[in-house]
């Protein structure tokens, strides 16, 4: 269940492994587990503080799918690049179907999405060992997954909401770096992100037997309170990481909910689907 309580402050034990850093007037959240590789790898999990965006979608917006003017999400995208130090036009968007589809991307990849037409269709998590791409997904309760191999050179990030989660989108990930770029499982470092916790994440019978018919351990991960189900999709990724013989001391969980937080970040289900959109972003430096 969460550990945040009703709230959280850059003190809190939600932040022990986890840092809130502040540029060009927006908030960004960053892993410690990925700071001895900061010459390498650049990467983040926005807030919704310091954007234009106004209404439900306050402030900091990203998603052009939200009740959102485009220009203010276009210029959320703009400071998001100046704190991030990373060209908009290198960009590359995922659409987010709620699939467990990897896609390779390369340079002819980049803007796609976001500034211009995408031909990625029907993909979740997206992979490259190109540094001029940095992958960007999209993101209000589900499970934010960054992946780097400092060895191969390689990244990826993926959404995980509870379908992909049930369809093993963070294996699938790992597969794709393997098959794409070489990587060995135990090079691998990986972050989930804030998302949803057990506690606010509650579900009918009809999604936990999804759960049961497809990832036959995950009934550890459930628990039923008060005659609905509550499922713990990060507890159950972490587990599906080190299936892939992915380290423990590899995998960091951030342990933070995006519903609990709702002053830091939007949460589809804690707003009623009236609010906006986090950003995952990460990007090779070389």
């Amino acid at each position: 269940f969460c550990s945040n309580g009703g709230g959280m402050d850059t003190n809190s034990i939600a932040f022990k492994n986890a840092k809130l850093v502040e540029a060009e007037g927006i908030e960004l959240i960053q892993f410690n587990i990925f700071e001895k590789f900061q010459d390498s790898v650049i990467h983040c999990f926005t807030t919704r503080k310091g954007g234009v965006s106004t209404g439900e979608c306050s402030s900091l917006n990203f998603s052009f799918k939200r009740n959102d003017l485009y220009e203010n999400v276009i210029e959320n995208y703009r400071k998001l690049s100046y704190a991030l130090n990373i060209s908009m036009e290198n960009m590359v968007l995922s659409d987010q179907v709620h699939s467990n589809k990897v896609r390779v991307v390369t340079g002819a990849d980049c803007g796609k999405g976001l500034l211009k037409e995408s031909d990625i269709i029907g993909v979740d998590a997206l992979v490259t060992n190109e540094k001029n791409v940095a992958l960007v997904t999209i993101h209000a309760d589900c499970v934010p997954i960054f992946f780097y191999d400092p060895v191969k050179k390689a990244i990826g990030l993926a959404h995980s909401g509870w379908r992909g989660t049930v369809e093993n989108i963070a294996a699938e990930t790992v597969d794709k770096l393997i098959d794409a770029y070489g990587s060995m499982p135990k090079d691998i470092i990986a972050a989930i992100g804030p998302s949803i916790c057990s506690s606010c994440f509650e579900v009918g019978d009809e999604v936990k037997e999804k759960f049961e018919e497809k990832i036959k351990w995950s009934g550890k991960y459930c628990a039923k309170i008060n005659g609905k189900w509550h499922i713990d999709l990060k507890g159950i990724i972490f587990e599906a990481l080190l299936n892939k013989g992915i380290p423990e001391n590899n995998i960091f969980n951030s342990g933070i909910c995006t519903m609990c937080n709702k002053h830091m970040f939007f949460s589809h289900r804690g707003e009623k689907g009236k609010t906006g959109s986090m950003a995952a972003v990460i990007k090779l430096r070389r």
